[in-house]
């Protein structure tokens, strides 16, 4: 025995299993479980049906088949449509978490992106599908199976990630301490502004001149720019927020003809031609922002995620 190891009596590897029940599984036909998620997430019969590629009167069934089950209507009729029940609202969360975990249990161990028909979750600014966007397109461009969908950011992310909605968010921040987070790169920030600015001339903005102008700031989180903003709170600075805007690409297009400056990542702006702008280095207090990738942990060793992630490195590492 290697030194280091120490010794244990045998009967002590013996290992304790423990009894699983399943009282309340074994009434429920477990089949009904994609027909629930569908019901819940699209809240409209005819819907959930093409969804799971059922019949709507087979999917009528389901519900009613549900509800006797679960003892509980699930979905109410309004006049605005379906609205879910308190106990149908804490079924949908325990489904997006028990779910993604039923895909690997059951799913196949290999990953052939030639034959895969997987469709990836993917979600991030209009930063990263646009620096993203191109190298993920040529790649599937020779995988026909294989779809990536770039979902609407907002503050929630996070929370949809968690909840198996997600399979990649992108982000300069993670504040969930439970998912797992990647560097992809540190990326440096730099001011775009229109070129008859007097400002323009200068290689880099100081301090006093970045504070002293009228910014567009892109809203990322919570009314932030939070790469740029959180680092002048850490500073006891705050800049002039003359427009906000939800996206990079909005930024950029409101700065010619303006006094406006709008602090962007220097991948977004590093391909402009536009005789109108002009590029000019962000105050070093202004410190580049590491962009992660973040998934849940339980898609660690899924293979098809290994792949995905494995992907985005590539076209990262070539931006």
């Amino acid at each position: 025995m290697p030194q280091g190891v120490p010794r244990f009596p045998r009967y002590q590897w013996a290992p304790t299993i423990p009894v699983v029940r399943t009282t309340q599984l074994q009434r429920v036909d477990l089949n009904l479980l994609v027909a629930l998620a569908a019901l819940l997430e699209e809240r409209h019969v005819s819907r959930a049906a093409d969804r799971i590629g059922l019949s709507q009167p087979a999917t009528s069934r389901a519900l009613q088949r549900l509800r006797r089950t679960l003892d509980d209507e699930l979905l109410v009729r309004t006049r605005d449509g379906y609205q879910l029940t308190p106990r149908a609202e804490r079924i949908q969360r325990e489904l997006a978490g028990i779910l993604p975990r039923l895909e690997v249990l059951f799913g196949t161990e290999g990953f052939d992106p030639a034959t895969a028909t997987d469709d990836f979750r993917l979600m991030g600014t209009d930063f990263a599908a646009t620096i993203f966007g191109p190298g993920l397109a040529r790649r599937l461009s020779d995988l026909p199976g294989i779809s990536m969908t770039f979902r609407q950011w907002h503050d929630g992310v996070f929370e949809d990630v968690s909840h198996g909605l997600v399979d990649l968010a992108f982000a300069a921040v993670s504040i969930d301490p439970t998912l797992r987070s990647e560097l992809l790169f540190d990326e440096r920030f730099v001011c775009l502004m229109a070129a008859a600015n007097p400002l323009a001339d200068r290689e880099a903005l100081s301090l006093q001149d970045f504070l002293g102008v009228a910014h567009v700031v892109v809203d990322v989180l919570q009314g932030e720019q939070s790469a740029v903003d959180r680092r002048l709170t850490e500073l006891g600075l705050h800049r002039r927020a003359t427009l906000s805007v939800p996206y990079h690409t909005a930024a950029i297009l409101a700065i010619p003809e303006t006094p406006l400056v709008a602090t962007l990542p220097e991948r977004l702006v590093s391909t402009l031609d536009n005789p109108a702008l002009k590029v000019v280095a962000a105050p070093p207090e202004v410190e580049p922002m590491p962009y992660l990738m973040t998934w849940h942990p339980r898609l660690d060793d899924d293979p098809a995620q290994r792949w995905l992630r494995d992907l985005v490195r590539v076209v990262a590492a070539q931006t």
